[in-house]
């Protein structure tokens, strides 16, 4: 005896159902996503049913759910994949990069990747990550992320030693400028970089090509040049290529661990973005030290030719504008 089961009802129906459905569903996805008679996507299956209610098909938006998968469709979020136009010496510079890397670390010299991590609000300001608290009781913030005035914004410039895999990082609270930048690169070599090479001559600094320590700044370059003065280092800088920061390793080394300590912890004070980026620590040995800079950094500062024709600058063969090195000068 044949048993008529409720799902096998249910398939004749669908089979004539789905081709419809498939239309429907490649007409607001993939042939005209934008001019979809569908509407937003919050109420998608909802429109889908509609639509197919509207061709005679007494279906759900729950039914639609059901067939959605066996069409081939699934909930899926945007992919970055797409670099957009990239220099034709991308990957030599990388090479470049790596070569230089290689040839500092055999010599025992230091080798430094810079950067400048996301202005933080001050406060009792919600933080993105989420973390243990007993059972509905979740931590209470602000709900409008207002800056105030009081407390501002900090500004944590990391310098990250590949070698050491440790890290220094300065949280400004004024404006990220070379000036700032070329301060950290200081206060890193005072206080750890000094007793971690007593030898070294050369420093080699791996930056992006944009920012505060970009390629054309030239403020950068003029404050580098003060900084190789002060220590006798000569101070080798290899920048990224346009829009390839994320292959920085201080993205990936340090500045994400960061983010992982202070997950859904409210930054409520300066000192607590200190404490919190000190207490940085990996089961690889990553170890970071961390300092408020108080000082006041001005924007806008002018470095005329005469100041970039006074500098002890030597420009790298191969693509110059993003590979020098700044030497002391000869004391007078």
């Amino acid at each position: 005896m044949y048993r008529l089961t409720c799902r096998s009802v249910i398939r004749a129906p669908v089979i004539s159902l789905s081709p419809q459905l498939r239309g429907q569903a490649d007409d607001a996805t993939v042939n005209r996503p934008f001019q979809s008679s569908l509407g937003g996507q919050c109420n998608w299956r909802c429109a889908l049913a509609a639509a197919l209610q509207a061709h005679g098909h007494a279906v759900s938006p729950n039914t639609v759910r059901k067939l959605l998968p066996e069409l081939g469709y699934s909930r899926q979020a945007n992919r970055k994949a797409n670099d957009g136009r990239q220099h034709a010496d991308r990957d030599a510079q990388f090479e470049h990069i790596n070569a230089q890397v290689r040839a500092f670390q055999a010599e025992g010299q230091p080798v430094l990747s810079v950067d400048t991590k996301k202005k933080e609000l001050v406060g009792n300001f919600a933080n993105k990550g989420t973390d243990y608290r007993p059972e509905r009781r979740p931590r209470r913030t602000e709900v409008h992320d207002f800056e105030k005035p009081q407390l501002g914004k900090v500004v944590p410039y990391g310098v990250y030693d590949v070698a050491d895999n440790s890290g220094w990082v300065s949280v400004g609270i004024t404006s990220d400028t070379a000036q700032f930048a070329v301060n950290a690169i200081r206060c890193w070599y005072a206080k750890m970089g000094r007793e971690r090479y007593p030898a070294a001559q050369r420093v080699l600094i791996t930056a992006d090509c944009g920012g505060s320590n970009g390629a054309r700044v030239r403020l950068w370059k003029r404050e580098l040049q003060a900084l190789a003065d002060e220590t006798g280092l000569s101070l080798t800088v290899c920048h990224y290529p346009p829009g390839t920061s994320k292959w920085n390793k201080i993205e990936h080394r340090l500045f994400c661990h960061i983010t992982q300590t202070w997950r859904a912890t409210p930054l409520t004070s300066r000192l607590a973005v200190v404490e919190l980026i000190a207490a940085t620590t990996t089961t690889t040995g990553l170890t970071v030290a961390c300092e408020l800079d108080t000082n006041t950094y001005e924007k806008g500062i002018k470095v005329t030719q005469a100041d970039m024709a006074a500098l002890n600058l030597h420009r790298d063969p191969f693509h110059p504008e993003w590979n020098y090195t700044i030497k002391p000068r000869p004391s007078t």
